[in-house]
């Protein structure tokens, strides 16, 4: 499989050893979003190294991401590469086109890395919904978050309802959701929505150095470990704790392998 021209989608991807960085690249217009990109990102996802440890996404510029490029709303846009030509489609060819764009979401979450968002400016909509598919957001003290989706009528459907009320609860997340109001870096750490806040010159820094922990333990152990959080709320504990054993044990195996070689 071969990558689309990336920088005609507006991204870059880059691999440097077990890191990967995805960067958005359109800041002309605040690295605002298109089906052209999410269905990029797929394609991004379906190709990373398997040595690959951590993903890092973030953007050019001082917005992480303004959303969907409005552009894309317009009737005189291409119906080929825009939201509006999902309306000329059958109820089950928009769902279908839909969840092709939620694939270059849904591959941040996949166990063999961690991923991180690092978020500087505005994550709106789109950028938001890319944000939350990233396991941990450290985020400049600038940062703004808000789910700009209901403003336009419609709902979050690019994969950020779920981990937005597994980080905040479901009630914070409805807030979040039908007043689209900006939710800032301080109140982003304090309600469970980012990680950390740092200075906006400090961002690259606290990035890099978070991506170096998770990219020096042996192979295997924080996908193993990220595998067992990942499902952890939605299991009882029986289920979790035999989860835990199965995987410690291949956990022993690998040391006492690694140990005698």
């Amino acid at each position: 499989m071969t990558l689309p021209d990336l920088a005609a989608v507006g991204l870059e991807f880059v691999v440097d050893g077990p890191v990967a960085t995805i960067t958005l690249n359109r800041p002309e217009v605040r690295n605002a979003q298109t089906p052209a990109m999410w269905l990029a990102l797929a394609e991004i996802g379906a190709q990373i190294p398997d040595d690959v440890r951590v993903v890092v996404v973030t953007g050019v510029g001082p917005t992480f991401s303004a959303g969907l490029d409005r552009a894309m709303l317009d009737p005189a846009t291409d119906a080929t590469e825009s939201v509006i030509g999902l309306l000329s489609l059958s109820d089950e060819e928009m769902s279908a086109s839909i969840e092709a764009f939620q694939r270059g979401f849904t591959f941040l979450r996949d166990p063999r890395f961690v991923s991180i968002a690092a978020v500087r400016g505005y994550a709106v909509g789109a950028g938001f919904q890319l944000a939350l598919s990233c396991d941990l957001r450290i985020v400049a003290d600038d940062a703004q978050f808000s789910m700009k989706e209901s403003a336009l009528g419609l709902v979050p459907d690019l994969t950020g309802t779920k981990p937005l009320v597994e980080s905040v609860g479901s009630a914070e997340a409805l807030e979040i959701c039908a007043t689209a109001r900006m939710v800032g870096a301080q109140e982003a750490v304090s309600i469970g929505l980012a990680n950390k806040a740092v200075p906006a010159d400090d961002l690259d820094a606290a990035v890099a150095e978070l991506a170096a922990a998770p990219a020096a333990p042996m192979v295997d152990v924080v996908s193993e470990t990220k595998t067992l959080l990942q499902g952890a709320a939605d299991r009882d504990l029986d289920e979790q704790r035999r989860l835990e054993r199965e995987a410690q044990v291949r956990r022993f195996r690998a040391l006492a392998a690694a140990f005698a070689g």
